[in-house]
């Protein structure tokens, strides 16, 4: 499966990506900060290579592995804005940790090759679910850092997330309305062009992507209204966010997962 990687050029990007994030998680308390900042973009854009070479290779290739890939990159450029703003924001060694685990999964399991996009809404409606993927991913990551500080004020201990828990509130249900805004645009884009996208008799048909998607939805349109109109926040809050996640990682890359891995239709 290896192999599959164009001229070793997608080969060569990966793994050296791995080892910038492995060296990164495992060494990030003891390098200085402009070394960590260093590995960290280096890391960053040998990840945004190999992802490249997947999607724009002959032929390009795409499934669950290079989804959840490229929604920890996304995850992982969102940290980078953020550290600038906030640079107390304590994740990198976890991030790093989970960016090497993403790519190496990602060259173990590189996909399906599309040798030819049935519809030109196909990479919109890509584009948009891989975003919204990133955005609720951003979500949970500062959402478990809200959980932790909130653990700490409750011990009376010191929070170690550098950065207070209302901030972090806020941060967390932004990315969670962003990521709504992109899954309900994403689902409206598979909805209105269904024929166009994946051929004809195939509007309006429940398949598991679909279903985990819409009650993903649904679990977020719950949890934004509730915040909104009942003062939702928290832990209760954290978990309908950790369950409307969940919900969307298995329509996508679930149901990927199954037929590339289980099935091994690829």
């Amino acid at each position: 499966m290896i192999l599959t990687f164009s001229a070793g050029w997608g080969l060569a990007t990966a793994i050296a990506a791995a080892l910038a994030y492995a060296v990164l998680a495992l060494a990030a308390r003891r390098l200085s900060e402009a070394s960590t900042r260093a590995l960290l973009f280096l890391a960053w854009l040998l990840h945004a290579l190999a992802l490249a070479d997947g999607l724009l290779g002959e032929p390009p290739r795409f499934g669950f592995a290079p989804a959840l890939s490229m929604t920890v990159w996304l995850v992982l450029s969102v940290y980078a804005v953020e550290s600038r703003l906030f640079p107390q924001l304590k994740a990198r060694w976890a991030l790093a940790g989970l960016g090497t685990a993403a790519v190496l999964l990602a060259l173990v399991f590189p996909g399906s090759s599309y040798h030819l996009i049935a519809s030109p809404w196909l990479p919109l409606h890509w584009a948009l679910g891989i975003a919204s993927y990133g955005l609720f991913a951003a979500a949970v990551v500062h959402g478990g850092l809200m959980n932790r500080s909130e653990r700490s004020i409750r011990s009376a201990t010191q929070a170690d997330t550098g950065v207070p828990l209302l901030t972090l509130e806020r941060l967390t249900f932004r990315f969670v309305q962003a990521g709504f805004v992109l899954l309900t645009a994403t689902l409206a884009v598979g909805w209105l062009f269904a024929e166009t996208l994946y051929g004809p008799g195939l509007a309006g048909q429940w398949n598991h992507k679909t279903v985990f998607s819409v009650l993903a939805w649904l679990t977020f349109a719950g949890l934004l209204t509730g915040r909104a109109r009942l003062g939702w926040r928290g832990r209760k809050a954290v978990r309908l966010l950790y369950l409307g996640s969940g919900l969307l990682l298995l329509g996508y890359a679930g149901s990927r997962f199954v037929l590339e891995v289980v099935l091994k239709r690829v």
